[in-house]
């Protein structure tokens, strides 16, 4: 018997890359990106000049505190004037502080109450507050502050 010798084949063509659902992925990428992704901006309208601590501790999870600035008001009829601002609405009465912080504690009983608080604010209305914030059962309060001046 004769042996036969097999030989291999070279194609000059490679097997094509199909990108036609290419497209579908890059877009449900940037649709998940877009949906998951926190842009969170605030008009704050109360000045606070905070004032300045020699140890300070940052919270990580930014999603979990909830910002009441205390501090005159930067534009308007009452320019001056103390003003207590929870994330973005601006407090006329005070009593619906426990209202407002309530309703967030029971969203994410994980909240965090950080003050800002103005260097020139009035200390009776930072009671107030305190006061309305215990009432809600927010306890987690974190007080914001610069750190100190390195000395020269």
């Amino acid at each position: 018997m004769a042996s036969q010798r097999f030989e291999r084949r070279t194609s000059d063509t490679e097997p094509g890359f199909t990108t036609a659902s290419l497209p579908d992925i890059v877009f449900m990428l940037l649709i998940f990106f877009m949906v998951s992704t926190v842009l969170r901006e605030q008009d704050i309208k109360v000045r606070t000049q905070l004032p300045e601590a020699e140890a300070l501790t940052k919270i990580e999870q930014k999603r979990l505190i909830s910002k009441i600035h205390i501090g005159p008001l930067k534009k308007g009829e009452n320019e001056g004037e103390t003003a207590i601002q929870i994330d973005d609405a601006l407090i006329d009465n005070r009593r619906a502080i426990r209202q407002i912080m309530y309703n967030k504690l029971q969203n994410e009983p994980r909240l965090i109450a950080s003050l800002k608080v103005d260097v020139g604010s009035e200390m009776e209305v930072v009671n107030e507050v305190q006061q309305e914030l215990r009432e809600a059962g927010a306890l987690r309060i974190n007080y914001s502050s610069n750190r100190e001046n390195p000395p020269n």
